[in-house]
C-alpha cells in the first residue's frame, strides 16, 4: 500500500496540482489585499469616506457602532461590505483567469474540422482519403 501511495503522489499531475494550488491561494492573497488596501479605500473615498468592509446590517434590530462592537455582542449580522469585497475579488481572479485560458487556447492547434461522408453521412476527419465506416474511397 505505501509502494502505491508513494507511485501516486510523485507522479507528475500531482506535484503539477500541488504547485497550482500554491500558486492558486497566494493569487488569491494578492487580490484580496489589492481590493482591501488599494482599490477599495479610493471608492469609499469618492462615495464619502465609506469603509466598505465595516457595512453591516444588525438583525436583532438593535444599533451597533462598528461591525466588530456587532460581533463583540454576538449579534447576528448580515455583512455585506465584506460581501462586495468578495464579488470584487472573484471578479478580478475570474477576469485574469479568462485572460489567461484566452492567451493559452490561441497557441493551441486546431485541427481542421471534421467532413461529412458523402457516402454514409457520417463526420470523418478532414484528413482522411477513406471513411472508416462504409470504407468508400473519399473525392478528393
Amino acid at each position: 500500500m505505501w509502494k502505491e501511495f508513494k507511485e501516486f503522489v510523485l507522479k507528475g499531475n500531482v506535484f503539477d496540482l500541488a504547485v497550482g494550488i500554491i500558486l492558486g491561494i497566494a493569487f488569491g492573497a494578492v487580490v484580496t489585499s489589492l481590493v482591501n488596501d488599494v482599490i477599495m479605500p479610493p471608492i469609499g473615498m469618492l462615495l464619502g469616506k465609506m469603509d466598505f468592509s465595516s457595512l453591516f446590517v444588525s438583525l436583532n434590530g438593535q444599533h451597533y457602532a462598528s461591525l466588530l462592537a456587532a460581533k463583540a455582542a454576538g449579534a447576528p449580522v448580515i455583512s455585506y461590505g465584506m460581501f462586495i469585497n468578495t464579488i470584487i475579488n472573484f471578479l478580478i481572479v475570474a477576469f485574469v483567469i479568462f485572460l489567461m485560458v484566452r492567451s493559452i487556447n490561441k497557441y493551441r492547434t486546431v485541427s481542421a474540422a471534421p467532413k461529412p461522408c458523402p457516402y454514409c453521412a457520417t463526420n470523418i476527419p478532414a484528413a482522411a482519403v477513406r471513411c472508416p465506416n462504409c470504407t468508400s474511397e473519399l473525392p478528393s
